[in-house]
């Protein structure tokens, strides 16, 4: 990671509020920055799933060696994801988010090397996914922390939702230009400009200045001096600071539990969605331009949840969250029926929508109730708890097809995500959370 200590791209004053600010959080200068840069990063990653995956596909794989690959981009993330945890409360969080884009680009770009020249195997695609995955286990639990360093509380979640705008913005047509553009050229192009706006990303976030604590963890908050994580908390190494993060995590029950409750619906959803929905596009409906519509539709249900969010302000945060995600069900659902590819189109748009309203509000309820100087760790414990069971997700629903139908292997993982979500939203701290 080179050189971890605080540089001029960040200010020591974590335990300083931010001044409120009259109007938007795009008149803060640092905010419009973070925010331009996750422009430019969207416009590559909206088109890497649809163009790695037909990559796969054209080198003769099959939904085995999908699940190889994408194993190998999240099982370095599992590994790493707590490191990249204590780094994020420890060090400058823009340096952090640089030095990942410039690592994702650099593996994103000899993938597309590799597809372009023919030399691509499952073997070679999956070590270049490895490297991404570490790359995303120290961006992670940064990018998730970021927003409270730069606007004041009151704005956590219009900003929050403003960070989702330019993003699902271009993945409403970033999908469907993707699909036709690996229809025609092949993924190689596609995964190349992902490469570019990976390290254009990199350098705009090389500059950002970041500001004070926005969270609920100032002076004499929860995480203030004396504090679980704060000044008064034990120091002296990655595992000191790991037994503190563990500490805060386990005293919340609506975090843990809905962290246990993501466990089982990330792996159902990705399982289904992003190693299985592409196979059956292929299969039942027209191809790479048919994915590239579903995706597109998932796209402008997110793009219209965040519109959604930035006019409603739910009281209960944690419950929103739970039952609004529990919607990732309908579009593998739709599909493992065997519907008509409008009905498929319309689940994913229901889902988008209920998704980007559970990560706004998701976002909000941990900056609002989480000190900022334990925010990375606990966002890390709960991305390791969300991602720990994608790879044997990966893994399981890749033999199964083997024996089942993909059809069948689909409603399996809706159901998983139904079930989940009824388990979650019976827990009582995930009803007693509301909206600082």
């Amino acid at each position: 990671m080179g050189d971890v200590c605080e540089g001029p791209a960040a200010v020591d004053d974590r335990d300083e509020p931010l001044p409120p600010v009259a109007g938007s959080p795009l008149r803060l200068p640092a905010f419009r920055r973070f925010l331009l840069a996750h422009l430019v990063s969207a416009t590559g990653s909206a088109m890497a799933p649809v163009a790695l995956a037909f990559a796969v596909i054209g080198q003769g794989g099959g939904a085995r060696s999908l699940g190889i690959v994408l194993t190998a981009n999240t099982v370095p993330t599992l590994v790493f994801l707590l490191v990249g945890g204590v780094l994020a409360d420890r060090v400058s969080r823009s340096r952090l988010l640089f030095l990942g884009n410039l690592g994702a680009g650099a593996a994103q770009a000899a993938v597309a090397v590799l597809v372009a020249t023919g030399a691509a195997t499952t073997f070679t695609i999956s070590v270049c996914a490895c490297a991404s995955g570490v790359a995303a286990a120290f961006t992670t639990p940064a990018a998730q922390g970021i927003v409270s360093r730069l606007v004041p509380v009151e704005q956590l979640q219009q900003a929050n939702a403003l960070v989702r705008v330019p993003r699902n913005a271009v993945k409403v047509i970033g999908p469907v230009i993707g699909g036709f553009v690996v229809a025609l050229t092949g993924p190689a192009w596609a995964l190349g400009w992902d490469a570019v706006t990976f390290v254009v990303a990199a350098l705009l976030l090389a500059g950002l200045r970041l500001a004070g604590s926005a969270a609920s963890g100032g002076p004499g908050g929860p995480g203030g001096p004396g504090g679980p994580g704060g000044p008064g908390g034990p120091g002296g190494g990655l595992l000191a600071e790991l037994k503190v993060g563990w500490s805060g995590f386990r005293s919340r029950a609506w975090l843990w539990s809905y962290t246990l409750s993501g466990t089982a619906v990330v792996a159902a959803w990705l399982a289904g969605y992003q190693l299985l929905g592409p196979l059956v596009a292929d299969r039942s409906y027209s191809g790479a331009g048919s994915w590239g519509l579903v995706q597109g539709a998932f796209a402008a249900g997110l793009l219209a949840g965040t519109f959604v969010c930035l006019l409603w302000k739910p009281q209960r945060l944690i419950l929103v969250c739970v039952l609004t995600s529990s919607a990732l069900f309908l579009p593998l659902a739709a599909m493992g029926l065997g519907l008509p590819l409008l009905w498929v189109l319309g689940a994913a748009v229901v889902a988008g929508v209920g998704t980007d309203v559970a990560i706004v509000a998701w976002a909000t309820a941990m900056q609002q109730q989480v000190p900022d100087e334990e925010l990375g760790r606990l966002n890390a414990f709960n991305s390791l708890g969300e991602q720990i069971a994608i790879p044997a997700g990966y893994l399981a629903v890749g033999v199964a097809t083997a024996y089942w139908s993909t059809r069948s292997v689909l409603l399996v993982c809706a159901a998983v995500i139904v079930f989940a979500g009824l388990a979650n939203a019976c827990v009582g701290d995930v009803r007693r959370i509301r909206r600082v």
